[in-house]
C-alpha cells in the first residue's frame, strides 16, 4: 500500500498546448490536470504526462521505465483507493530543454483502520518536447 501512497505524487506532468518557455505555468496547469485524471482513476491519462522514456523512482519500490509501465503503476494506485488531497509545486527552476520541480503533497489512503493522510515531497525532472514540457524523472518520499 505504502509502494503507491508516493507514487501518485508525482508526480506529475502531462505535455500541453503551453509554451514551452514557460515551465512554472505549465506544471502548476498540469498539476491540476494531474489529480483530476488520477483520481478518476485514469491511468491512461496520467502516464500520457510522461515522455515515452520517462522513468519513476518511488520508495521502496523497483524503477519503473517506460509509459506502459507507469501507466499501470498509477492504475494499481488509483484501483487501491488512494486518492490526492493536494499536489502544487513550491520551486521551479528551468535552464533550457531541463527543468527541475520540488513539491509537496497529501493523499488518502485507505486502510483497514479507515482513511490515513499521508504528506510528502517530491523532486520531478522535466524534459522539453517541441512546444511542450514532458514528466521524464519523478522521485519522491513521505514525511
Amino acid at each position: 500500500m505504502h509502494k503507491f501512497i508516493g507514487a501518485l505524487i508525482v508526480c506529475t506532468l502531462l505535455p500541453t498546448a503551453s509554451l514551452a518557455g514557460e515551465p512554472r505555468q505549465h506544471i502548476d496547469e498540469i498539476l491540476v490536470r494531474f489529480v483530476a485524471a488520477f483520481n478518476a482513476g485514469d491511468g491512461a491519462t496520467v502516464a500520457g504526462f510522461y515522455a515515452e522514456d520517462a522513468s519513476l523512482l518511488p520508495p521502496g519500490g523497483a524503477r519503473v521505465d517506460g509509459r506502459a509501465a507507469i501507466q499501470a503503476f498509477w492504475q494499481g494506485a488509483a484501483d487501491s483507493g488512494v486518492r490526492i488531497d493536494d499536489l502544487h509545486a513550491v520551486e521551479v527552476e528551468a535552464r533550457q530543454d531541463i527543468a527541475g520541480e520540488v513539491g509537496v503533497f497529501t493523499l488518502s489512503v485507505p486502510g483497514e483502520s479507515g482513511v490515513t493522510k499521508v504528506v510528502g515531497k517530491y523532486i520531478v525532472i522535466w524534459k522539453r518536447a517541441g512546444h511542450t514540457w514532458q514528466l521524464y524523472r519523478d522521485i519522491w518520499n513521505t514525511d
